[in-house]
């Protein structure tokens, strides 16, 4: 492949460098990141949502008559990049890298109206309502149910681990509406407006007391019928459509980078018995490590953008390979993002226990909280295992385990 940028994409790489790098400009004092805990946080979050959707850069991989531009996947690939370095909120990822996609591939015409466009303006906010106390990585044994009555069907059952479910306005989920089918087969995909009486959420705090996750509760939730995606008891095939357009783990690689320079910049001023701690030759011996590591992340991202361009020439075949690195990608960043925090950590010592807030925190306790937040990166989005499975079964057609 051919890592070389054309004139236009230079240039468009750099329009979304300096937008981003101006916007930050405005981000709350402690950071922008964790925007379901902080209601500052929140806010911004919101704000430069809007600014996103006026410049119609929500939408752009969308096709043009959902408002969108139909641009090649390297020119969001570009976008994310620099969204992720800058750490720029703004972009609701169960909405606009989820559902708008397996809308566009599933939905009916009056759902794409209703729901594509204040997504890509946003002022819509989504929650993903997937995972249950006993399903997890194996969804297809989840339990929620769903029973047809009329005009609505009738919802019952928990969900966890819910991603800023306390925030949003609307949720996609799965229930089971045929329990006698198999485990695959049986289940639906429903849009559920968060305000439906019946639903109740109970927050799951993190390590560092952050508030990302909840537990939610279907008590005889009505749903009405339209808000069915696809065909009843074919969810399953239909959540298959839940994909990002551009899924090469760019964020992952982007915040590495920029969380390695911030962590390199420490160590250039930070002395210990006299000396810079970049001049310690064990120091320097784990950043070097982990800027190759860096590095090799960000060029095998540029590889699945760039497979995944190729798949409207070369079809199924070329899908597969993507598919393949995009789930090496993901094991990868992950496992270079734990890499990181426990490195940042080791360099600072006691000082990375510090939280955000204290004058003696370093980096605004950023590894502090990365550290604790770490452990959770290579199981969501699909574990470690997972991935590593699907890399042997579809990439290096290993047989399936028993």
């Amino acid at each position: 492949m051919d890592f070389r940028l054309t004139s236009e994409q230079e240039a468009l790489k750099k329009e979304f460098d300096n937008f981003f790098r101006e916007e930050m400009k405005k981000a709350p004092p402690l950071g922008a990141e964790n925007i379901y805990d902080n209601d500052e946080a929140w806010a911004f979050h919101g704000y430069m949502a809007r600014r996103l959707g006026e410049k119609g850069w929500i939408s752009r991989p969308w096709p043009k008559e959902y408002g969108g531009q139909n641009v090649p996947i390297i020119e969001q690939l570009l976008f994310n990049e620099a969204r992720a370095y800058y750490r720029a909120p703004g972009i609701d990822v169960q909405g606009v890298c989820m559902l708008a996609p397996t809308l566009l591939a599933s939905g009916n015409e009056e759902q794409k109206q209703q729901h594509l466009p204040p997504i890509a303006q946003g002022r819509i906010m989504w929650c993903q309502g997937w995972s249950e106390p006993n399903a997890g990585s194996d969804l297809a044994s989840l339990k929620t149910r769903a029973v047809r009555d009329g005009d609505y069907y009738v919802i019952n059952g928990q969900k966890t681990w819910t991603s800023g479910a306390h925030r949003a306005q609307w949720c996609f989920m799965m229930a089971r509406t045929n329990p006698n089918e198999p485990r695959h087969r049986g289940l639906s995909f429903f849009l559920v407006d968060m305000k439906t009486p019946g639903i109740k959420l109970r927050p799951v705090l993190g390590l560092n007391g952050s508030h990302m996750f909840n537990e939610m509760f279907f008590d005889d939730v009505r749903v009405p019928k339209e808000n069915l995606v696809g065909e009843e008891n074919r969810g399953w095939y239909v959540s298959l459509m839940t994909m990002n357009f551009e899924r090469s783990s760019i964020g992952f690689m982007m915040e590495a980078k920029r969380n390695l320079e911030d962590l390199i910049g420490f160590c250039k001023g930070t002395k210990r018995n006299g000396r810079p701690l970049s001049d310690d030759p064990m120091v320097r011996s784990i950043l070097a490590q982990l800027v190759i590591e860096v590095e090799v992340g960000i060029a095998l991202s540029y590889k699945v953008a760039w497979l995944q361009e190729k798949v409207s020439e070369k079809g199924m075949e070329m899908a597969l390979q993507a598919a393949v690195v995009a789930s090496s990608g993901k094991v990868y960043g992950s496992e270079l993002g734990q890499r990181l925090a426990y490195a940042g950590c080791r360099i600072m010592g006691l000082y990375s226990q510090v939280k955000a807030g204290s004058r003696w925190a370093p980096l605004k306790g950023r590894f502090e909280s990365s550290y604790q937040e770490c452990v959770s990166l290579n199981m969501g989005g699909g574990t470690s295992e997972i991935m590593r499975n699907v890399i042997a079964m579809r990439g290096l057609e290993m047989p399936r385990s028993t």
